[in-house]
């Protein structure tokens, strides 16, 4: 585990991760932060308003996202990386499948591999084991274009379990030790929104593997499903985050980091019956 990443993880709070999207068709901002000096703004704005971790993504993983070739994802993602590194040295993270990705994030200063597919593209694995640096395995069924078609469970926990207790020992013998790991249960990738709520609900069976867990429900059709406008997307987003952290979660995956942060410290006093 990085030093910064660590220290961050030892705080007795839950962390907030901001999300930049610097993609033309990400579900919720796509084109919003594809302009290099938007998306500097954007981190230094999410910054300041308490986020802990930012990060970059440059390949859209919506439902019925097509793949970005690895020229693109690069082209996107490290002029952004280099920049921030230039003016801060926040934690961040890179949201990225890609081998060449993640090595020449490295290189630029990034902090976390964050990947929706776990390290099972070619060269993935061993990419990241050169790397040292902390990972985060997201599980999810299927790829990003086909998996809102049907996915399925005979059971929703038990499945997710076994599929990070895989990852983790292929992880390992890899060469990534278990302490550079985060897990990711995966809201909304390959899942029912039954199943995602179940999913939130159930969190704390996801503690046996005394790993720090990340969840990113944030602005997601399960939320607009159930508020039923994209007025209240915020407000629905944010409640979903206060119930994942009460259920275990470390770190929260946002768009609006200003009131999630501000909910989380309240929700933190309260428990802890002393103002932060």
């Amino acid at each position: 585990m990085s030093s910064k990443l660590a220290s961050l993880l030892d705080q007795r709070r839950p962390l907030v991760m901001g999300i930049l999207n610097v993609t033309p068709d990400s579900f919720s901002d796509g084109g919003c932060y594809d302009n290099h000096h938007a998306a500097l703004d954007h981190v230094l704005t999410m910054l300041e308003q308490g986020a802990d971790i930012i990060d970059i993504g440059g390949e859209s993983t919506r439902p019925g996202a097509d793949h970005v070739s690895k020229e693109t994802e690069i082209e996107r993602v490290i002029p952004v990386l280099e920049s921030l590194r230039a003016l801060t040295d926040a934690c961040i993270s890179v949201d990225t499948s890609t081998p060449e990705v993640m090595k020449q994030a490295a290189a630029a200063g990034c902090d976390l591999i964050n990947d929706v597919r776990s390290l099972t593209r070619a060269d993935a694995l061993s990419v990241a084991a050169t790397t040292s640096l902390p990972v985060c395995l997201m599980h999810m069924q299927g790829e990003p274009k086909t998996m809102q078609e049907n996915p399925c469970y005979e059971n929703l926990i038990d499945e997710i379990c076994a599929f990070f207790s895989e990852r983790i020992a292929v992880c390992e013998e890899a060469g990534i030790d278990r302490q550079r790991l985060i897990i990711d249960p995966g809201f909304g990738f390959g899942k029912t929104p039954e199943h995602n709520l179940m999913l939130v609900n159930r969190l704390g069976q996801l503690d046996t593997f005394e790993l720090p867990i990340l969840v990113g429900l944030s602005r997601k059709s399960t939320i607009s499903k159930i508020v039923g406008s994209d007025e209240s997307l915020k407000a629905g987003s944010i409640a979903g985050a206060l119930l994942a952290v009460t259920g275990g979660a470390k770190i929260v995956r946002v768009h609006d980091v200003k009131e999630t942060v501000a909910a989380l410290k309240i929700a933190t006093s309260i428990q802890r019956e002393q103002p932060q």
